[in-house]
């Protein structure tokens, strides 16, 4: 294959562009060559064998339907696997290593979630093809490769397969009942009382599946997973809805128990990845056109040549430049002019009560916020944008305020563009540069805000925020569906019009490193979760993070190619170092 056609068939209207713009217009039907025909869903088919990649499709098609790409040259393999003609399609598979975590990192829409699905065996690998192909046929494909011997087993059924799908929202769509039923059902291996306590599912095993939230249903997810007796373990994105203590939490209780077992996880938190995983494929391509598997590496070298973007055995660059993460900002908060300053806050919300002793933010200032779920940083984020209001304390509120929520609202009848509209002028080269592409918007200005998914949900709705006039943006777990590069595009994005706009932020997010690119201090919430939060006042971002991961139990360094902090491996001579000083956070 050279290059890659794939045409978006929910985006194309052949009726809405005079009946099939791209087949009119394109070079090789002109000239009499069949590249662009009509499927037999009236939809538009294009010959990739026949085009020449001139692109003129592309441009033309005004609802974005039609990606053309061309495929590095370096690549001379077959497809592993293609969803139909002119859709996605995978090249090469990552492999499970016998007692070893083998973490998938990259983009979304890149292929991790069917590259598990395939060696899960939930699909059946076609090659790219349209005819159904022999399972010999894929293993031929991989003879003499540690992948050879793993789908040999799964083929003769040798092979027992746990596996924890990416959505657990859609889990009640599947299972009815009591939560205590569902987790019955798994237990294989004796150690379900175990798992109930180290997730705290107590609480919730005679609530209905379809009651309880989005972080207790991955919790219970994952229990369920860890619970079948398997020989390998797949967690597709285990730690979305999980605060830092939760996924840590998961990370320690799937190596404990998965011990002298097979297990493959892909996720956005690379620090969790750090934590968890032993090796470490880098999927690269172009999202939601082709996906392309690296070999194994090392933790920290797969990290890092995530972050740098290039692949260096297929001579492959998958981003223009590296992301490198700063020390620290210089920030001279001190000698800066105070926008926002809260002493003595106090609410109380049924049985759980928030204290705040003090707290001040500067202008051109980014204060992280972190601490576990139910420690109140949501109700302090209402307070602060006026949605609640305080018991008791002062608030100096002669600032504006743009509020991003936890929980990004569908109900706004209308299109993106026209949403966007309603709070700034999108029209300007200004506002396309500083909002629209960094967080990847022009292909969704014409798509229906109640018809996005959860990702694109939250891209709009930071951009809502952003798009305001205000002193401070408040934005309440920001990385929350986004993949590692929108993360980390979005921190520079915040840090460049906090310093342009001469703003302010207050950021609420699990995602250390995310915060660790961002932050000029940090405000950490403690208490119990449930019952009762308190903060003393922000401090440093190394400060805040040290008291913050001793409270976890896990010790972090800085990484010394990429500045990144890099999560220890609990028990080894690092972590045991660190925590034998007293630091928690090696900056």
């Amino acid at each position: 294959m050279k290059r890659v056609v794939v045409i978006d068939k929910d985006k194309c209207r052949p009726s809405k562009c005079g009946n099939y713009l791209c087949q009119r217009i394109c070079p090789k039907n002109r000239a009499g060559e069949k590249c662009v025909t009509v499927g037999e869903d009236d939809k538009p088919l294009i010959d990739e064998d026949i085009c020449i990649g001139c692109g003129i499709c592309v441009k033309k098609c005004q609802f974005d339907a039609i990606k053309i790409v061309n495929l590095p040259e370096q690549l001379r393999e077959k497809p592993i696997h293609r969803f139909g003609r002119n859709q996605f399609v995978l090249f090469r598979l990552p492999y499970p290593i016998p007692g070893q975590v083998v973490g998938l990192v990259g983009s979304n829409g890149l292929g991790k979630t069917t590259a598990l699905m395939i060696l899960s065996g939930q699909i059946k690998p076609n090659l790219g093809g349209s005819r159904k192909i022999d399972f010999s046929e894929l293993i031929t494909l991989f003879r003499g490769t540690e992948v050879q011997n793993y789908l040999e087993k799964l083929k003769d059924k040798e092979i027992r397969v746990s596996f924890k799908p990416q959505r657990v929202d859609k889990i009640p769509e599947k299972y009815s009942g009591k939560v205590s039923k569902l987790l019955n059902k798994t237990d294989e291996r004796g150690i379900l009382s175990g798992l109930i306590a180290r997730f705290a599912l107590e609480e919730i095993l005679d609530d209905d599946i379809d009651r309880i939230s989005g972080g207790e249903l991955q919790r219970v997810a994952i229990a369920a997973c860890l619970a079948k007796d398997a020989d390998i373990y797949y967690f597709d994105e285990p730690t979305s809805f999980l605060d830092v203590f939760q996924r840590l939490e998961v990370s320690k209780t799937i190596r404990e128990f998965c011990q002298n077992r097979s297990v493959m996880v892909t996720d956005h938190d690379l620090a969790t990845l750090d934590f968890l995983a032993d090796r470490i494929h880098v999927f690269y391509g172009t999202p939601g056109v082709y996906g392309i598997v690296s070999s194994p590496y090392s933790v920290r070298n797969g990290i890092n040549t995530f972050l740098d973007g290039y692949i260096r055995e297929d001579n492959v660059r998958i981003r223009p430049t590296p992301i490198k993460f700063e020390s620290s900002y210089v920030q001279s908060t001190r000698g800066g002019s105070v926008l926002l300053e809260f002493s003595d806050i106090k609410k109380t919300l049924g049985d759980f009560s928030l204290t705040i002793k003090k707290g001040e933010l500067y202008k051109q200032e980014v204060l992280g916020i972190l601490g576990a779920n139910a420690l109140g940083k949501t109700t302090f984020a209402r307070i602060l944008a006026g949605e609640i209001k305080q018991d008791s304390g002062d608030i100096n509120r002669k600032v504006k305020i743009a509020y991003k929520s936890q929980y990004p609202r569908t109900d706004f009848d209308g299109t993106v563009r026209e949403l966007l509209k309603s709070v700034s002028d999108v029209k300007t080269e200004s506002y396309k540069a500083e909002v629209i592409r960094p967080l990847e918007l022009e292909k969704l200005l014409e798509r229906e805000v109640k018809k996005l998914s959860g990702g694109e949900l939250q891209r709009v709705a930071i951009a809502v925020a952003l798009s305001q006039e205000s002193d401070v943006y408040l934005l309440d777990e920001p990385s929350a569906f986004l993949d590692v590069e929108m993360r980390l595009s979005l921190a520079s994005m915040i840090r460049r019009l906090v310093e342009k706009r001469e703003c302010s932020a207050m950021i609420v997010d699990h995602d250390l490193l995310f915060l660790s690119r961002i932050a000029d201090r940090g405000m950490v919430f403690f208490g119990k979760p449930g019952k009762e939060g308190y903060v003393e006042e922000p401090m440093s971002v190394e400060e805040a993070f040290d008291r913050f991961l001793k409270e976890v139990g896990v010790t972090f360094r800085t990484d010394k190619t990429s500045g990144r902090p890099r999560a220890n491996k609990l028990g080894s001579k690092l972590d045991r170092e660190q925590k034998d000083r007293g630091k928690y956070y090696m900056s």
